[in-house]
């Protein structure tokens, strides 16, 4: 077990104004006692796992009892990788074969759109926004006015500066608060989505009831989840590592299986429209589309596509590692953002792991609607 206090840690220092991933660095690097004791205290929640793979029930505890503190600083340490190295859109999406990645991931989130049936004048709350690409692309696709939820203040300003940046914020605004007890009153959106949010709750009964709570009678709500699929064995040891390394690189408490997030929204009380796993080799489609997990590998060739992507890849990952380790050597960048590189380098090498043997799925897609009479 870990030995936390609810004692609030300093932020690390951030301009969401800034663009270029140096001079983040170097901002975080005017104060690298907090950047250091931010990393610091995400590694302990993972410190007795490491120890001892095979009994983790305690410290999923303890994870999810403090699942706030361990996403936020989860996001304060990776937020400007995430962008350097995936842009603003911080998910996976159906990578077909004829498209770039831009076109895939602008695809996966207009779908949600539609499947909400968004249209101007709606109001929709997208739950753990992130910066807000998603909630950009959905609000210029759909017309409708979204507003992003987000506990990360960091990414609320980040959120807000890039909206305004873009013309946006007429029909687009972040606002801070916890999607397990959310800032809003009953019944005020029309419609609302997740994309690879829930699985940081303590329990997806709390962000789906809040979700319940917020929609107005007859409002759609619609989800990609990070789930583990029928394919994994918690027993085997070799696959709950596999699982364990996604986990400890995303900041999610212990995933949920497919059954559960059904039930958990039966619970609540939504109407289940329909449901899928698109990223299962039995989905429709899923010949015309290469694997969700191919950016994180990569291809070495000089197609301008795979030149675009190659920070995601394998080799563009070490390259990255290796210049972010020269530059905390050299003091330019805080102590601490190495193991962040490196923790992010594990998340990658366990998600196509999980990837390649279907033992998770980022885009288990339900809409869900809230009864009329509710």
């Amino acid at each position: 077990m870990t030995n936390t206090t609810n004692a609030p840690l300093p932020t690390p220092v951030q301009d969401p104004e800034l663009t270029n991933f140096l001079l983040r660095l170097r901002k975080k690097n005017t104060d690298t006692v907090a950047h250091k004791k931010t990393v610091d205290s995400y590694d302990k929640y993972w410190d007795s796992d490491r120890k001892d793979i095979t009994n983790t029930e305690d410290s999923v505890e303890e994870r999810r009892t403090n699942s706030d503190k361990l996403t936020n600083h989860f996001y304060d340490l990776v937020t400007d990788f995430y962008e350097y190295g995936w842009g603003t859109s911080f998910h996976f999406a159906r990578m077909f074969k004829d498209s770039t990645f831009k076109e895939c991931i602008s695809r996966h989130e207009d779908f949600l759109a539609l499947k909400l049936q968004l249209k101007p004048g709606m109001q929709c709350l997208d739950i753990g926004c992130g910066v807000g690409g998603p909630l950009r692309e959905i609000a210029k696709f759909s017309g409708a006015t979204v507003t992003g939820l987000n506990n990360n203040a960091y990414q609320v300003k980040r959120c807000d500066y890039l909206a305004k940046k873009y013309g946006l914020s007429s029909v687009c605004k972040a606002v801070k608060g916890d999607f397990e007890n959310m800032p809003f009153p009953a019944n005020s959106f029309d419609a609302a989505y997740a994309i690879e949010a829930c699985c940081h709750s303590r329990h997806l009964e709390n962000p789906y009831g809040e979700a319940f709570r917020v929609l107005k009678p007859g409002g759609y709500f619609a989800c990609y989840e990070w789930l583990t699929t029928d394919s994994y064995d918690e027993t085997n040891l070799a696959q709950k590592k596999i699982i364990h390394g996604v986990e400890e690189g995303n900041a999610i408490s212990k995933m949920y299986t497919i059954p559960q997030t059904i039930e958990a929204l039966k619970k609540i009380g939504f109407e289940v429209i329909e449901y899928a796993d698109l990223a299962d080799p039995k989905s429709p489609l899923f010949e015309a589309q290469d694997p969700w997990y191919t950016p994180l590998q990569g291809s070495f060739t000089f197609d301008l596509e795979q030149l675009y992507r190659w920070r995601m890849t394998s080799l563009g990952r070490t390259l990255t590692d290796n210049f972010v380790y020269t530059l905390e050597t050299l003091r330019l960048a805080p102590s601490g953002t190495h193991k962040v590189s490196q923790l992010l380098n594990l998340a990658a090498d366990s998600l196509v792991a999980a990837g390649e043997q279907h033992l998770f799925t980022p885009m288990f897609f339900f809409l869900v609607r809230k009864p009329l009479n509710a």
